[in-house]
Order: C-alpha cells, then structure tokens, then sequence
C-alpha cells in the first residue's frame, strides 16, 4: 500500500520520488507531521476531531488577506483540486489533513522586547482588516460551562477513577464559578475578523523575524477581549510583568489598534476559552471512543490546568487593567 507521504504528495502535487512524514509536535486539534523528500519540506497538520470545511475556508481566506497586509504566515497549500483540506483513504486511517509551508525557527519568547511589540502590531493590523463584520462570536469564546454541566463532568469523571477527580470537583465548585461571574456575551460594537489564539507558542522567530501559525480558529470575536487575552499571556499570566503589557499594548495603540482594556470584564474571553478547554479535555480524558494517545494527552492537559496559577485569575486581570490604565 503506498504511504500516507506518497498519497499527499501527489495529492498535492508536491513532485515524485521517496516522501517520508516524521511526527514533530501534537497539538488540542491536530497532530503535526514534517512531510519532506525531493520537492521540499512541508507541514502536515492531522486533524483528529473531524474538520468543519467552512472554517477552513474562513482560515485560508483571513491568512491570505494577513499576508497582503505584511503578517508573516506559513504558505497555505490548495490541493489538485483547489481544496485547503483533504481527507486520507480509509485504509490510512481516514482522517482530514492540511498542508503548510515548513517554518524553521525557535520558539517566540515572550520576554524580548521586539516579540511583545510585533504582537502588539499584529494584533492590530488584524483588527483593523477584520473590522466592519456583523458577524457573531462562536459561543465557545462568550459562555462556559454550567453549574449542571460541571455536574455532569465531576459525576463522570468520578466514575472513571482518574486521580484527579477530587481536584476537578473543587475546582468545579469554587475557582470555575467566580470566573463564571466574570463570562458575558459580548455588546457586538468591537467585533471583528481576527486569529483567535494569538500566543507564544503559535509563534515562530526566524532570521526574517516572526511567523504566525495556526490560524485554524479564525472567526469573529471582540477585540478587546482578544486584546486582552493576548496581554494576559504573552505578559506572564497571573504573575504578569507589568512592563511587558505596556510594551504590547503600545505596539496595539501605535498601529491603530481599536480595543480598550477598560476593565475585568474583557478578559471574559480569556476566562471562557480555559473553562471551555478544561471541561473538554476532562471529557476527552475518559472518553473511550477516541484514541489512547488522545486520552493521554488530555489527562496531561488537565493535569496542567488545575495546577496552582495555571488557570487565570480575576484578582491579577484586575491588577493588569490597572498596570496598563495609563496607556489609553
């Protein structure tokens, strides 16, 4: 049977000749493949929970225009038939894959000076692009889970045995719902076509400088909130460095970036997005219908979040409105 690197390479018109597809790195959507032989190198994302078409055209559409504006991005390849996504033969498991421009580079690190700065930019040149658009943010970046859904999970989970039960029960029952108070639908006015996850580790540095990747969550969403998420991480988190979210904000307001960080209330998305990712990796943690290693890499991913400071905190997000107040 020819390989999976054999089928994508002609699929996508990549030229002939021995492929091969190496794992490098596994991500919450997909698991990412180097994809080399003679006609280059190349990026394979695996997309392990199924593939929503339109947002792949919805990704490819916001990162072409991104390119147009100056945003380093890695190349987004069509397939044979104009297609962004593709699906594997069932004998080779099936699944639905992109394929993207191999970026060398080392990690974004969120303490130099020049990475906050180019965040900043970026964020804003995106914003002002995406402004105008009357669509509505995706629910998974304006609700998080119920009390009866928190419920739900805590009962299974509990019945599965995983060692963390009792950690996710009081988290579920003490921290989850003060940043519950804190989770809104946004008002609409600042709505804007943007990348949604806009963090160090979808940041690769270069000689050219920095690349953007994963653009797999591109869509609407308040700019402010997204502005302030992006401040929150790319800061330090709880233990945030105040000189770090003057810097990137500054590059933000220089570019003409419209969002205000006026108060706890827009990091309701920042909020959300790790109530959302918690409940759903606990899900996929005793779900016995995916993967073992999908499994695993859930548990560790719950793990992580309800270690002490990993999860935000509305105390800190009000002391960062307070750090950056003199910037508006």
């Amino acid at each position: 049977m020819r390989s999976r690197a054999g089928f994508l390479a002609d699929v996508y018109g990549l030229g002939g000749g021995a492929w091969e597809m190496v794992p490098v790195a596994r991500g919450a959507l997909g698991q990412i493949w180097r994809l080399s032989g003679s006609g280059g190198v190349w990026a394979v994302k695996e997309l392990l929970f199924g593939c929503d078409e339109g947002q792949v055209a919805r990704e490819a559409g916001l990162r072409n225009a991104a390119e147009e504006l100056g945003i380093s991005a890695p190349s987004f390849l069509a397939n044979r038939d104009g297609a962004y996504v593709s699906r594997l033969p069932e004998p080779m498991g099936g699944a639905y894959v992109k394929v993207y421009g191999w970026v060398d580079g080392s990690d974004a690190d969120p303490r130099d000076p020049e990475n906050l700065a180019w965040c900043g930019r970026t964020l804003a040149l995106l914003h002002r692009a995406g402004e105008g658009t009357a669509e509505t943010p995706n629910g998974w970046y304006e609700r998080c889970p119920r009390a009866e859904e928190w419920a739900e999970v805590r009962e299974a989970v509990r019945r599965a045995g995983v060692p963390w039960a009792d950690e996710l029960e009081r988290f579920a029952t003490t921290e989850a719902v003060e940043l519950a108070r804190h989770v809104t639908p946004s008002a609409g006015e600042d709505t804007v076509i943007s990348h949604l996850d806009m963090r160090p580790p979808n940041v690769l540095v270069g000689p050219s400088g920095p690349a953007l990747l994963d653009w797999d969550n591109a869509g609407p969403v308040s700019a402010a909130r997204e502005l302030a998420r992006a401040v929150h991480v790319w800061a330090g988190g709880n233990d945030f460095r105040a000189d770090a979210a003057r810097r990137l904000v500054r590059g933000y307001l220089d570019a003409g970036g419209p969002g205000v960080v006026k108060g706890v209330e827009s990091f309701s998305m920042l909020f959300a997005t790790d109530l959302n990712y918690l409940r759903v990796q606990a899900e996929c943690a005793i779900d016995p219908e995916v993967t073992p290693a999908q499994r695993e890499f859930a548990n560790g991913q719950v793990v992580k979040l309800l270690r002490k400071g990993r999860l935000p905190d509305p105390a800190a997000a009000s002391r960062l409105v307070e750090a950056l107040a003199p910037e508006w």
